[in-house]
């Protein structure tokens, strides 16, 4: 058992909880998203996405591999709660999910260097990062991340203090119950420090504020009806079941 940081749906604060991060969360609690600050979130942050783009990279206009981090925002309209139905648009078929680690910034970051990185991290976090397909990494993909209910977070903050520095974390993602993606934390192109170094160089991270370390390469199809869990050993496991569009009312 460790002590975890959660919020009950409508709660405005968070509150200390003794869980099993080993066990399914209670059913019986009405999780909300543990978090209100900015979400911030990193793409192509992993080696084989890298290579996959490769070939993409050296054609004009870029003529070489990103630099930089690409790096895109999750607002409030795009959060869900651990176990709350995330609807998919009619205009969509399917979601691609994105498993990944969300690091809960603690306290003020601004120019931090790598060797202080994580003493700014108050925690960790699941999130299930869905989208729609698309295909241009470099241009912002508004519509097809920014959608209601798109990022879903919970069910609790583990803190820094239950795990330590985030190496080799693996996380899976089910779908109705089948291993569909696996990764580890040991194939991202930045780590959780490098990230944050890189970041802060530019912008403040305040504290509440949380930093994806971005999906893996492999990013399955889930449709409506689908159920899905994200796992992440040692930090928690994030359940959420894709529903249709409601039915168009027919003109009077």
């Amino acid at each position: 058992m460790i002590q975890v940081l959660a919020r009950t749906r409508g709660q405005a604060h968070l509150e200390s909880l003794a869980v099993d991060v080993a066990d399914e969360p209670e059913r019986t609690r009405n999780w909300g998203v543990p978090i209100a600050g900015s979400v911030v979130a990193a793409l192509l942050n992993d080696e084989d996405a890298l290579l996959a783009y490769e070939e993409d990279f050296q054609r004009p206009p870029y003529l070489a591999a990103p630099r930089a981090p690409i790096l895109y925002l999750r607002p409030a309209n795009t959060w869900s709660a651990h176990r709350e139905p995330i609807r998919i648009p009619a205009d969509l078929a399917s979601l691609e999910v994105g498993a990944a680690l969300g690091l809960v910034i603690g306290r003020t970051a601004t120019r931090i260097g790598v060797h202080r990185a994580l003493e700014h991290v108050a925690g960790y976090v699941v999130v299930n990062d869905l989208c729609a397909a698309h295909e241009n990494v470099y241009r912002p993909a508004i519509r097809e991340r920014c959608r209601d209910g798109f990022c879903a977070i919970g069910p609790w903050i583990t803190p820094r203090a239950a795990l330590g520095a985030p190496n080799g974390l693996v996380l899976r993602t089910h779908i109705n119950g089948r291993l569909r993606a696996e990764t580890t934390t040991t194939r991202l192109a930045r780590g959780p420090a490098e990230l944050i170094a890189a970041i802060t160089d530019f912008m403040t991270l305040a504290a509440g504020d949380v930093l994806l370390l971005g999906p893996g390469a492999d990013r399955p199809q889930a449709r409506a009806g689908d159920s899905v869990r994200i796992e992440i050993p040692g930090v928690g496991s994030l359940e959420n079941t894709l529903i249709g569009a409601p039915p168009v009312e027919a003109a009077p």
